[in-house]
């Protein structure tokens, strides 16, 4: 059983610690301390009804149903393009920065749904915690669900890592360039998942 959830632990780690779109965000809000518990339990939560989906055989039915993953690239690819115009929006604009540095908080519900849009509208995350992970769990057999168990509390060690370590940036946070740089930053990596996704349909 441990080993089965240490297993799990390591595999959903290894899935979620890069560079992505979600990740770029929950860091981002991190930075300006805005619902970061909120961003934190969605993203895990998320994670958490993905993978036991997964580990309970869906993975079989998004596979043999690619239109699923069809139409989730197309709305992710449009909703990643709009985010990275408002993102390089920020960066290029003096006054988009300065609301950006010490402006007021952005209202929850738009940036839980931007949270969500993130996480549920990206097929990648389909297919590593529904397909991957369902089908590394199978091979653990009546402990797949503990495998499952590790995925997600792997998950949940990233993002609370990610939304509150960043506080630990904060002196960074102050200046008005590292939010030009960082904003630049997330509008390159939304393009690119953007791209990454309309090329897949291919």
């Amino acid at each position: 059983m441990i080993v089965a959830v240490v297993s799990g632990l390591g595999f959903g780690l290894s899935l979620i610690v890069a560079i992505g779109a979600q990740n770029a965000f929950v860091l981002r809000q991190g930075l300006r301390r805005e619902y970061v518990a909120a961003i934190v339990l969605v993203c895990t939560a998320s994670d958490a009804v993905l993978i036991s989906a997964g580990v309970g055989g869906l993975g079989a039915l998004v596979e043999a149903a690619p239109v699923i993953l069809t139409v989730a690239r197309l709305a992710g690819a449009a909703f990643l393009l709009g985010y990275a115009v408002l993102a390089a929006r920020r960066a290029l604009r003096p006054g988009a920065l300065t609301a950006t540095v010490g402006g007021a908080a952005a209202a929850a519900p738009a940036v839980l749904a931007s949270c969500l849009a993130l996480t549920w509208l990206n097929p990648h995350v389909y297919l590593d915690t529904v397909v991957l992970v369902g089908s590394v769990a199978s091979a653990h057999g009546s402990l797949r669900w503990w495998f499952g168990l590790g995925a997600a509390i792997g998950s949940a060690i990233w993002f609370s890592a990610l939304g509150f370590g960043a506080r630990l940036l904060s002196p960074l946070a102050h200046r008005g360039t590292t939010w030009r740089v960082l904003d630049a930053g997330i509008a390159l990596i939304m393009l690119g998942s953007a791209t990454t996704l309309l090329l897949g349909l291919r």
